[in-house]
């Protein structure tokens, strides 16, 4: 007989308390499906994600909960050689399973897949239903208890409270600094009844490529249950390629293998690098029919993998040891995003919002997602966007932030959870570094852990220190890696240097670093970025407001949409963000304070930070050989909610100005230009007085001005171009110095210095023996263009710094539409700092949050609504 696979997806029903309680059963939605949603689909709680709602949710994370279905034996149940099983894909998270009110197994790891067999648990009865009911403990409790019962270990964590730290349940259910606290409970992931003969079990390959890049040789695994024949197709764009029915025992039970060849294979690429060719194994498993001596279908399977190579690249150089990445023997600037788990209630994310948004990070040019440890192994259809599109995926393990435990069931559990979710995804081309955790090692290193990589090697004897976690990172996650998955790199944290670097204090010489001294730690003027990184920067940031159509659906009450209300502290998780957001706002715009007015300068001054990083941090890609910086990841990607934080596309998929300034930033080619900053807020060393002063010379802000101008490329041809600089007058739109020309040869994929530490000669330089008059200053901005066969391809523009010093009248903005309103240009008479567009769900714009140049016209397509219907406003209009 074929295989049957049911999902037990509808007529569920949900409760407070255990399945023996006398509260009332209620309908609860399909599964997958959790309690909140649940309790929100039958009105019993209002909407976490408005106003201050999540605070009357609470109780529900500290309740039991009981779910309940019923269903009949499959047809063949019973039959002889016929094997029944249960899969349940997830259960969130202490849970106790019953059939025909029998205990049938528990879980205590949300990560975890359990397949049971009830072969001899239904009910054989014609028609009988077998009852399935799932009791959930709170997490929340269930946490409390184990850090009472494990008083051998110094349980820390950071962000939330306590009971985290032994729970195998994603971390940001308890809140996070851009979350919301909502301890999730319920069946998370389907379950489906299966009967069978035989079955496959797992299809997966390993391959090699050879070095001349063309020919692919490799071994189709397959685990299956049961006997059969197999065979396997490999096809490309429909077209069979080669077939596969030598299948051979392995060392593993179960396991057999073929082996293939591709003599001409098409690689897989990364977005902007080449395309994307996926190939497709079919196996199936037939049965031999004694009396028809035909073959019977039992069971089929299909893997989509693409092939390419794939190397971390940690090399001694001139700046410490490099970290990026190479693939397919072409080193790749990782550009891109750090990703958290898209809804704070994980079964509303389907399978068209992940490929949304891969979709949306692909097209804003990022080459890489690093889907962060507090969240969860990611579901196949982020992976399988992400390989359609090109976007490499980074992976860290579910850890964030503690100083986890190890005992020997915890560790047991771990490495099922390891095990099963490196084999689910193991030949995902997107899918190119593991990493053991988010930010364990800083833990050690602040709280003062024992901790000795150099000396101490001893596994078994990590487990004694109270940095215990130590052997799940350095020795049972990349014995995982080693034994499941080929050709994939391992990293035991992010951050993490070398063993001796681990990197609390932010190590700019070895392996990755979070850069958080800008709006954490010291919190330094973002203008410092440039100076601030590392050989990869996988975390940094700078918060801003969503828009404030996102804002208007969070908070209902019209009297408290204003900054600083408190329902709009309330959705900031952000810990001091009351000073920090507004410091940084203040300190380079002049600050309004209607919701408007600044909810747009947020946005501003977060693009404008983000642009700082990209743009020189690109820069320090360089040349082969000497790659100082290997790629730079922004906290964050996305939402879980409608909150203001640090992501640069919020909830409802609107991106912020931030997302459009780091798609200019990473395009195949790009210009940059930088001036020197001399700061304005912060104390120096004079060497005149010989103490730390703020009186420096207000005049080095406009006149004092150096720059540099480069190009970057990830081309892999050099290639002619010219450069032109132009100095234009902020205050009348006028060129005060005759342009700069230089024709220049660009490098293959690295970075091309054109001016460095040029000096502008200011025209009409104010006397220095009188006073500096404001008034008779003409601060301007430096406005480069690259054009290659007379074609423009790329600008930068550069302003003097802080804007809030400029003033802003009469632009003379003029604003067009095409005749079909899917279009809509722009231009002005004189610069135009931040001119962006109002955005909300559903309207796509190609291009926002820009500053404009006189007698340049900036051309924006629209989707999803007129273009003349658009509301926009810049830096200084009303």
């Amino acid at each position: 007989m074929a295989v049957s696979r049911f999902q037990l997806k509808s007529g569920w029903a949900f409760k407070k308390g255990c399945r023996n309680s006398d509260a009332e059963y209620l309908p609860a939605n399909d599964l997958p499906t959790e309690v909140h949603l649940d309790l929100l689909t039958n009105e019993k709680i209002a909407d976490p994600f408005k106003d201050l709602n999540e605070l009357s949710v609470r109780w529900i994370g500290e309740e039991t909960w009981t779910y309940r279905t019923t269903f009949t034996a499959p047809p063949d149940y019973g039959k002889r050689g016929i094997t029944t099983i249960l899969r349940f894909g997830g259960l969130d998270t202490f849970a106790h399973v019953f059939i025909n009110g029998k205990p049938l197994f528990d879980s205590d790891n949300m990560f975890i897949e359990h397949v049971v067999d009830v072969t001899g648990s239904l009910d054989i009865d014609n028609g009988a239903e077998q009852i399935l009911e799932i009791t959930f403990d709170s997490a929340r409790q269930k946490g409390l208890e184990l850090v009472k019962e494990h008083k051998e270990h110094r349980f820390i964590v950071h962000q939330t409270e306590i009971s985290r730290g032994p729970v195998r349940k994603a971390q940001y259910d308890w809140g996070w600094d851009w979350g919301p606290i909502l301890m999730t409970a319920g069946p998370w992931k389907p379950i489906v009844l299966e009967t069978f003969e035989s079955r496959i079990v797992d299809v997966w390959v390993e391959y090699e490529i050879d070095e001349d890049l063309k020919q692919v040789e490799g071994r189709v695994f397959v685990e299956m249950e049961g006997s059969g024949k197999l065979d396997a197709d490999i096809s490309k764009d429909r077209q069979s390629l080669e077939k596969l029915d030598d299948f051979k025992p392995t060392t593993k039970p179960g396991v057999v293998s073929a082996d293939f060849e591709l003599p001409d294979a098409s690689l897989w690429w990364p977005r902007g690098y080449g395309s994307q060719p996926l190939y497709v194994i079919s196996v199936t498993l037939r049965s031999a029919s004694a009396s028809t001596k035909a073959d019977t279908v039992l069971d089929e399977a299909d893997k989509t993998i693409g092939f390419r190579k794939v190397e971390l690249v940690q090399e001694d150089d001139s700046h410490g040891t490099s970290f990026y990445f190479r693939i397919n023997d072409v080193d790749i600037f990782c550009g891109g995003s750090c990703w958290i788990p898209a809804d704070s209630f994980l079964t509303r994310t389907t399978s068209s919002f992940y490929r949304a948004w891969m979709k949306q990070a692909a097209e804003g040019n990022q080459a890489m997602v690093r889907i962060w440890g507090g969240g969860i192994y990611e579901q196949d259809s982020l992976f399988e966007a992400a390989d359609e599109f090109g976007v490499l995926i980074w992976q860290d393990f579910a850890f964030a932030c503690a100083n986890y435990p190890a005992h020997r069931s915890y560790l047991a559990s771990v490495e099922v959870e390891a095990r099963q979710n490196v084999r689910r995804l193991r030949n995902h081309p997107s899918l190119i570094i593991w990493a053991g955790n988010n930010e364990d090692y800083q833990i050690v290193e602040r709280y003062g852990l024992e901790y000795n990589y150099t000396t101490d090697k001893d596994p078994e004897s990590w487990l004694k220190t109270n940095f215990p976690a130590r052997y799940i990172y350095e020795y049972l996650l990349p014995k995982v890696i080693r034994e499941e998955t080929k050709g994939v790199p391992y990293h035991p944290s992010s951050p993490f240097g070398n063993g001796t670097s681990t990197t609390l204090k932010v190590d700019p010489t070895v392996g990755d670093i979070h850069q958080w001294n800008v709006w954490h730690g010291t919190m330094e003027p973002y203008q410092r970025l440039p100076r601030m990184a590392g050989r990869f920067v996988s975390e940094f940031g700078m918060e801003a407001y969503p828009h404030v159509s996102t804002l208007e659906k969070a908070i209902t009450d019209p009297d408290e949409r204003y900054p600083g209300s408190m329902a709009m502290d309330f959705r900031n998780k952000a810990i001091g963000h009351e000073r920090r957001l507004v410091s940084y706002v203040a300190e380079n715009f002049r600050i309004r304070y209607d919701l408007e007015g600044f909810t747009h300068l947020t946005q501003i001054m977060q693009a404008d930070a983000l642009t700082w990083a990209y743009r020189s941090w690109r820069r320090d890609w360089k040349q082969h050989g000497n790659r100082k910086v290997g790629g730079v990841l922004v906290w964050q990607l996305n939402d879980c909610w409608p909150t203001m934080s640090w992501a640069v596309i919020d909830y409802y998929g609107v991106p912020k100005p931030a997302y459009y300034a780091i798609k200019r930033t990473l395009e195949p080619l790009v210009v940059g230009v930088q001036r020197k900053v001399n700061d304005w807020t912060v104390r120096l060393a004079d060497e005149l007085w010989q103490r730390d002063t703020s009186h420096i010379d207000m005049r080095k802000i406009w006149e004092d001005v150096q720059f540099d101008i480069w190009v970057a490329s990830n081309m892999r041809e050099s290639i002619n171009g010219n450069i032109t600089v132009q100095f234009i007058s902020v205050r009348t739109g006028k060129e005060i110095l005759n342009p700069l020309e230089r024709a220049v040869r660009i490098e293959t994929n690295g970075t091309t210095e054109v001016f460095e530490n040029e000096k502008v000669n200011v025209p009409n330089a104010q006397d220095p023996d009188k006073p500096f008059d404001t008034s008779n200053a003409d601060p301007f901005i430096i406005y480069t263009t690259l054009t290659i066969h007379d074609k423009q391809v790329a600008s930068d523009v550069s302003w003097p710094e802080p804007i809030k010093y400029l003033s802003f009248p009469d632009r003379g903005v003029t604003v067009e539409y095409s005749d079909d309103k899917k279009k809509v240009f722009v231009s002005a008479e004189k610069p135009v700092k931040g001119f962006v567009f109002a955005e909300k769900e559903g309207l796509k714009l190609s291009d926002n949050g820009f500053d404009l140049v006189p007698g340049r016209r900036t051309e924006v397509h629209v989707q999803g609504s007129a273009a003349d219907g658009l509301q926009w406003r810049y830096v200084g209009s009303s």
